[in-house]
């Protein structure tokens, strides 16, 4: 199996270290003498949880920011827990208006199952997927008639709904908010209710649609489910949440080298909550690490969470090249050539940066150069609109890892 589980033992530890290992990362438990509860339960009974982890499969490939919350419910399967991951085929159909200044563009029926499957296969680098329960929320909110829903609806208030921060935001500056939407929270609620959940599990910005998931359960007559949040973590930017739309990801499957590199560039601040939230290194070592030199503990992060999804042989293969490339500043042996036409007097230097796929926009070229990060065929660009000749092959780097070959075709040619 290409993940890093372990196996549970068989014997399970005290409830105090139970609640010690789900605490470690946790923002918030919501209310942890319900957890408790149902964890003493679970212990006298033999019978395991029933933890819940919604996703709207809104991108296809997971990141580090993604694995906060899977650790945590790989912390439960561990100690025994059911594990029931929800792909929102039929939630993501509305998409979700979590942290939005507007109505999300919903998916295709395609566009949700083709992201689903990529889920599928790559929650196993995280999870004991052949102890993992999967199901698509459509099989209970498809057939809920409007009469169905209308019931659910009496449960909460338009008040209730308007206290959701982004909601309130949103109507408080006349930003129009869909009707649609509003069911957005009540759909991912009613998936609780279906599935009896104990516990749900989601970032701090889901904490208002788990919480109306307990508000549900409630009217059900069900026990309510414990709400725990995971810190939402910062990308390699240090500043803003980590998606691969910003460019700041480190992504599950990514190439050993990437995956080192870009953990190797984490900053001395953030690495530490790195260790907390993305790896199980002990709190123990990691105070140990503290008192290493910022580069030892740097190499140990990063060696440790390559090699928690490409193997030690991965891990091994990343801190060559990074002490290689970054460290030794060679070229790499193989770098990818990219082919672009061009008219016969060239391309400013920015736009070849762009055409070379290594930064994402216009604006991202102009901004590497004028700091200094991009070299052409070893020399540093200063001047943004300096021209890169037709008829010529480029070797590109941006920052300190990242190369490209780039030959302009004159266009016609």
């Amino acid at each position: 199996m290409d993940c890093y589980y372990t196996h549970v033992s068989a014997t399970r530890p005290s409830i105090d270290a139970q609640m010690a290992r789900i605490r470690r990362g946790a923002a918030e438990i919501v209310v942890e003498a319900e957890l408790r509860a149902k964890l003493e339960r679970s212990e006298r009974t033999g019978s395991p949880l029933l933890i819940k982890l919604g996703l709207d499969p809104t991108a296809p490939d997971l990141h580090l920011g993604h694995t906060v919350v899977l650790q945590k419910l790989r912390d439960f399967q561990e100690l025994g827990h059911r594990i029931i991951i929800i792909i929102g085929d039929f939630t993501g159909m509305i998409g979700d208006p979590t942290g939005r200044s507007e109505t999300r563009k919903p998916l295709t029926w395609d566009e949700i199952r083709a992201n689903a499957e990529t889920y599928r296969s790559q929650l196993g680098k995280v999870l004991d997927m052949s102890r993992t329960r999967v199901e698509f929320n459509s099989t209970w909110l498809a057939p809920l008639t409007f009469e169905n829903i209308i019931r659910e609806t009496a449960h909460l208030t338009v008040a209730q709904m308007l206290q959701r921060e982004d909601f309130a935001h949103r109507y408080a500056s006349g930003r129009p908010i869909s009707l649609h939407e509003l069911l957005y929270p009540l759909a991912q609620g009613y998936d609780s209710v279906a599935l009896g959940s104990d516990v749900e599990l989601g970032g701090t910005d889901q904490t208002f649609n788990l919480l109306v998931g307990r508000d549900l359960q409630r009217a059900h007559g069900q026990e309510p489910q414990v709400a725990l949040t995971v810190p939402i973590l910062e990308g390699l930017d240090g500043v803003q949440k980590m998606s691969k739309s910003l460019s700041n990801a480190v992504g599950i499957t990514e190439s050993p080298a990437d995956m080192y590199g870009k953990l190797m560039s984490v900053s001395d601040d953030l690495m530490f909550r790195y260790f907390e939230l993305v790896t199980r290194v002990s709190e123990e070592e990691i105070q140990a690490l503290k008192k290493l030199h910022p580069m030892e503990a740097k190499k140990r992060l990063a060696w440790t969470v390559t090699s928690m999804y490409q193997g030690e042989a991965g891990a091994r293969e990343g801190e060559a090249h990074f002490s290689r490339v970054v460290q030794g500043k060679e070229v790499p042996e193989k770098i990818e050539i990219i082919r672009a036409e061009t008219p016969s007097e060239g391309e400013p230097a920015w736009k070849v940066i762009v055409m070379s796929g290594l930064v994402p926009s216009n604006s991202e070229a102009r901004r590497q150069i004028q700091q200094g990060a991009v070299e052409v065929d070893g020399r540093r660009l200063v001047d943004p609109n300096g021209p890169l000749q037709a008829g010529h092959e480029y070797l590109i780097r941006v920052g300190k890892r990242r190369f490209k070959r780039v030959f302009l075709e004159r266009t016609g040619v």
